[in-house]
C-alpha cells in the first residue's frame, strides 16, 4: 500500500516552505496510518531545519507534535483501529529490546532511537515529519488523545507538554509545594498548568510583569519580575521546593539555585547555546539536586496526555494555515507568540 501525501518541505536551510508531495514508507504489519489534523510548531523544528543543530537531511519535512485520526491500521496492530483519535511526539521507533526501552524509556534508548524527522527510519530512508496530511507509524509509539482536548490544543501536549510533565511527575511534584517556573513560553505556559493541576503554589519568574495575566489565567498563583528588582535573588532566597526551567537564554545557575530550599530541586528543560557553570558549594551547600529532563517515554506520554483529559488542560495557540509557516518560524525565534503555533492540516487543500 502506497501512501502519498502533501507535506510542507524545505530543501535547504533558507528556502521557504514548499507544498511537495511525498511518498510515506509502506506501511507494515504493526504500523498505523494517521491522518493529521493539527501540527504544532516547536523551536526544535527551526533549529534543525535551518541547520543551527548540524546538517539536516534535505529535502526535509519538520513537526513533531502531531495530531490526527487512524486512518488505516495493519494486520498486527491491536492498540488501535480506524478512527481512534491519536497523537504522535518526538519519536516514532526503538529497538525496543536494550534496558531504557523496556523501562519504558525509548527516548534514552541505548541503541539509538528513531526521531519523527531527520532521523533513519526502519526501511533506510530519512524520517518525514508531521508539517503534513498524512504518516506512517509503528503503533508502540502512537498515543491516545483523550476526547476531551481537541486536536488543535492537544498537537503541542505531544512535545512541550510531556517535556515538562515529566520532570513535575518524576520528582513527584505535590499540593501546596512552592513551584516556580523560569518563562512563560510555549514550555512554561504548558508548566504553569500542569503543576497548577498538581495543587502547586505555583509562581511564574519571568524579566518583566508583561505576561502577569496571561500566568495568572494559566493557574499560577503570582508572577515574580527578575528583571524589576535589583535584590530580587536575595530577596527570594530558600523559597522555592522546586524550581523547572524553561529558557533557553544564558543564566546564572548560581543565582537560581540560591532560590531552592534545602534538598530542594532545579530541573532544566529550556537549552542555552551556551556552557553555564556552577560553583559546586551552592549544590553541596543544602544537599541540593540540579537535573535536566528531555521528554519523556511513551507510557509517561500517554500518562500526560490522560492528565490533561482529566484536568481540562491544553495547549494555548495561535492556529496558521500551511501559507504562514515561514512568518510564524520568524515570530517564534522573536518570542512573539501565545504560546504555540499549530497547523491547520486542512489548509494543504486549498
Amino acid at each position: 500500500m502506497t501512501i502519498s501525501t502533501k507535506v510542507l518541505q524545505k530543501t535547504s536551510p533558507d528556502a521557504p516552505f514548499k507544498v511537495a508531495t511525498i511518498e510515506r514508507r509502506d506501511p507494515r504489519a504493526d504500523d498505523v496510518v494517521i491522518d493529521i489534523k493539527a501540527a504544532g510548531i516547536c523551536h526544535s523544528d527551526i533549529h534543525t531545519i535551518r541547520n543551527e543543530w548540524g546538517e539536516a537531511h534535505f529535502p526535509l519535512t519538520v513537526g513533531h507534535e502531531i495530531a490526527g485520526v487512524v486512518a488505516a491500521v495493519g494486520e498486527n496492530v491491536t492498540k488501535f483501529k480506524v478512527g481512534d483519535r491519536v497523537g504522535v511526539g518526538c519519536l516514532v521507533n526503538s529497538c525496543g529490546e536494550c534496558e531504557q526501552c523496556r523501562n519504558g524509556q525509548e527516548q534514552n534508548c541505548l541503541n539509538g532511537n528513531v526521531g519523527t524527522y531527520n532521523s533513519e527510519d526502519v526501511d533506510g530512508t530519512i524520517t518525514q515529519g508531521g508539517y503534513a496530511q498524512k504518516v506512517v507509524v509503528n503503533e508502540n509509539f502512537v498515543c491516545t488523545i483523550p476526547d476531551s482536548i481537541d486536536f488543535d490544543h492537544a498537537a503541542p501536549l505531544l512535545c512541550a507538554g510531556i517535556t515538562t510533565y515529566s520532570p513535575l511527575a518524576r520528582w513527584d511534584v505535590k499540593p501546596d509545594q512552592k513551584v516556580a517556573i523560569v518563562g512563560l513560553g510555549g514550555l512554561g505556559h504548558m508548566g504553569v498548568q500542569i503543576a497548577a493541576a498538581k495543587g502547586a503554589d505555583v509562581t511564574v519568574i519571568s524579566r518583566s510583569t508583561r505576561k502577569e495575566k496571561e500566568a495568572l489565567e494559566l493557574g499560577a498563583n503570582r508572577l515574580l519580575a527578575s528583571g524589576d528588582d535589583p535584590d530580587f535573588f536575595k530577596n527570594h532566597r530558600g523559597e522555592f521546593d522546586l524550581i523547572l526551567s524553561t529558557i533557553s537564554a544564558p543564566y546564572s545557575l548560581d543565582q537560581y539555585l540560591g532560590l531552592l530550599k534545602p534538598r530542594g530541586i532545579m530541573s532544566v528543560v529550556g537549552l542555552p547555546p551556551e556552557e553555564m557553570g556552577i560553583h559546586m558549594n551552592r549544590l553541596i551547600g543544602g544537599g541540593k539536586v540540579l537535573t535536566g529532563n528531555n521528554i519523556g517515554g511513551i507510557a509517561e506520554t500517554q500518562e500526560m496526555l490522560d492528565f490533561c483529559g482529566e484536568h481540562g488542560i491544553g495547549a494555548v495557540i495561535e492556529k496558521i494555515g500551511v501559507d504562514d509557516v515561514d512568518a510564524a518560524y520568524d515570530r517564534v525565534v522573536k518570542g512573539d507568540v501565545k504560546f504555540r503555533f499549530v497547523i491547520d492540516t486542512s489548509t494543504f487543500d486549498a
